[in-house]
């Protein structure tokens, strides 16, 4: 455990890690590495944290997740397909939502504090962990995890580069055990 500020660094992960290949799919979610790669990060650092799911009872840990650019391959595939006169399949609906995959972990780990997406616009890790402040501060909730990822501009094309990568971190309050 380490202090960053007025918080309490509770565990952190990142995705890829050495010997990670492709995070593994997430149900409901189609075309992009996006959503995957959020709930593989958060998987990761909840289970170093509480070793199982659901989080324990009365747990309210916020998430907040942070990306610059969001979800590029499903937006651009969605604004390709309606350029050309079609429609997008309804999985792309919710999807296009970056903070749906994030309410995604929230329901699965049981964490009951709210849902933020931010698009920074300055240092992505400052802006999310000023976040996580106020929401401790104003006691929307007693823990945070702070999910920052960026996608290659080529991502989920074929032959493209991998995702960038995401890194999470579960931050608690200065005292946080």
């Amino acid at each position: 455990m380490s202090a960053t500020g007025n918080l309490t660094v509770l565990a952190e992960a990142a995705w890829p890690e050495p010997g990670d290949g492709a995070p593994p799919p997430v149900p409901g979610y189609v075309h992009s590495r996006f959503p995957p790669l959020v709930a593989a990060v958060a998987e990761r650092c909840l289970t170093r944290a509480y070793g199982r799911r659901p989080a324990p009872d009365g747990e309210r840990t916020a998430i907040v997740l942070v990306s610059a650019a969001g979800d590029r391959a499903s937006a651009a595939h969605v604004r390709a397909t309606v350029a050309v006169g079609g429609r997008p399949g309804p999985l792309f609906f919710f999807q296009s939502v970056p903070n749906s995959v994030a309410g995604h972990v929230a329901a699965r780990w049981g964490l009951g504090g709210p849902v933020l997406c931010l698009a920074p616009v300055g240092d992505p890790r400052a802006e999310g962990t000023a976040e996580v402040e106020l929401l401790l501060h104003d006691g929307d909730a007693d823990r945070a995890l702070l999910v920052l990822i960026e996608q290659a501009p080529d991502d989920d094309v074929p032959g493209g580069a991998p995702a960038t990568g995401a890194v999470a971190v579960l931050l608690g309050g200065g005292d946080a055990p």
